[in-house]
């Protein structure tokens, strides 16, 4: 008799569920967050990241500093972040080592193209899936995927899990304010008890048939079942931190509810729903998508985004694209004052928080992805400088370093992610 060959989608299609999130290896230590007393005076102290993604990139000459070190000058596009001077830190000259134009910029957090993904240990995870694994189970939600979709080559498509699998992103102020201050309703919330109890026995008998299954299976497809066990366990784990979050109220907010305008018109109220998002402890990873798709009509002009990206030396597209790379910057600087703005104890929210800001497009106009445009703010980190590294060097760091370095500030001990050789050199903690 021939050993049956089972594949995730044959359980997937028997259990009536979805199988398809990532392994998560720290899940055991996620669970042991304790009573809520404990997770509320740790709350203050919790480190916090950000990650912020334009699709198109930035102007190079208008946006990397002509000079380094510590008594750099601002380029134009950077100018308006010239009172957080001090908070935040230029990096130039990095990349992934990828190519493919619009098709390489999904990894911008990763590091790794989703078509290489095979090779690497931990596929094409990106940082904040990765970050999220270790430290999301404090908070209700392990992380938040904000920004906007457009069909452009699928849009940013920033974030990815362990098992592949894209995580789409909240498109609006309004749906965001929703999940994180609208409480459900009684009877949603028995449905939800109902669905999580459904899947959890559902689980249950799909285990115990796998188990039985697993006697009669060669070698290959006992590693196929062990990585479907896997997802099933990890699904029984999250369902655990479901059960808990449904009996905790969400905080409560002193704005009203926004409506979706538009990208370009929503960023503000993206960034301050972010900014709440972290104060109230609501998630302590964010990051936000910023796609092709951006609006510039409501900036005053015709031409779509990716067209003026690939201005082609025109002088009048390059002037509109500047235009609206300040726009982004100067909504991004308010983003960060917000966060300073905000008392923690001793400190403010964004001492308490790594924000990164940046793009997997080096140059839309030649479609390059190299040089990336990187800027690092808050955190401990000492900053006020520009980072500068020479692009063409063979002996200059991967751009994944500086993952490394944000990982261990957010208290992952791990020493590599993706194609790292360690952190990055030039981005110091403070004493």
């Amino acid at each position: 008799m021939k050993s049956p060959r089972p594949s995730r989608r044959f359980f997937l299609r028997a259990a009536g569920v979805s199988l398809g999130l990532p392994f998560l290896e720290s899940l055991p230590k996620r669970l042991s967050f304790g009573s809520t007393e404990q997770v509320a005076s740790s709350t203050i102290d919790a480190k916090r990241m950000v990650c912020i993604g334009n699709m198109l990139g930035f102007y190079p000459p208008t946006f990397i500093p002509e000079t380094a070190g510590s008594d750099y000058e601002l380029s134009r596009v950077l100018s308006p972040l010239k009172d957080l001077r001090k908070d935040f830190s230029v990096i130039s000259g990095l990349d992934h080592g990828v190519k493919g134009g619009h098709f390489a910029i999904h990894a911008f957090l990763s590091g790794v193209r989703a078509v290489d993904a095979k090779s690497m240990p931990d596929a094409n995870i990106t940082l904040d899936q990765f970050a999220a694994e270790q430290v999301g189970g404090f908070t209700r939600f392990a992380s938040l995927t904000i920004g906007s979709e457009d069909g452009l080559h699928g849009g940013c498509q920033m974030c990815w899990t362990r098992s592949g699998m894209r995580v789409p992103p909240i498109e609006g102020p309004r749906e965001l304010f929703q999940k994180l201050f609208v409480e459900e309703t009684q009877v949603a919330k028995a449905r939800a008890s109902d669905r999580i109890l459904l899947q959890a026995s559902i689980l249950d008998s799909v285990l115990g048939d796998a188990n039985s299954l697993q006697k009669k299976l060669n070698a290959r497809d006992q590693a196929k079942l062990d990585e479907y066990l896997t997802s099933v366990r990890d699904i029984e784990k999250q369902l655990e931190l479901d059960k808990k979050w449904t009996k905790v109220p969400k905080p409560k907010a002193e704005i009203e509810e926004p409506e979706d305008d538009g990208m370009v018109s929503d960023l503000p109220e993206l960034y301050d729903l972010i900014a709440l998002a972290l104060q109230t402890d609501s998630t302590r990873i964010a990051t936000l998508e910023i796609a092709g798709g951006f609006e510039v009509v409501d900036l005053g002009f015709r031409k779509d985004y990716h067209a003026l990206s690939h201005h082609g030396q025109v002088q009048e597209s390059i002037d509109a694209l500047i235009a609206i790379e300040t726009y982004q910057i100067e909504q991004f600087s308010r983003f960060l004052s917000k966060l300073k703005s905000i008392e923690m104890g001793e400190a403010n929210l964004l001492d308490r928080t790594m924000v990164l800001f940046g793009s997997g497009m080096g140059n839309a106009n030649s479609h390059t992805n190299t040089n990336l445009p990187i800027v690092l703010a808050g955190g401990n980190f000492k900053h006020g400088q520009h980072v500068q590294f020479d692009p063409k060097s063979r002996t200059r760091p991967p751009l994944t370093n500086l993952y490394v370095s944000m990982l261990q500030e957010l208290g992952v001990e791990h020493d590599r992610f993706a194609t790292s050789t360690g952190t990055l050199t030039g981005i110091e903690k403070r004493a």
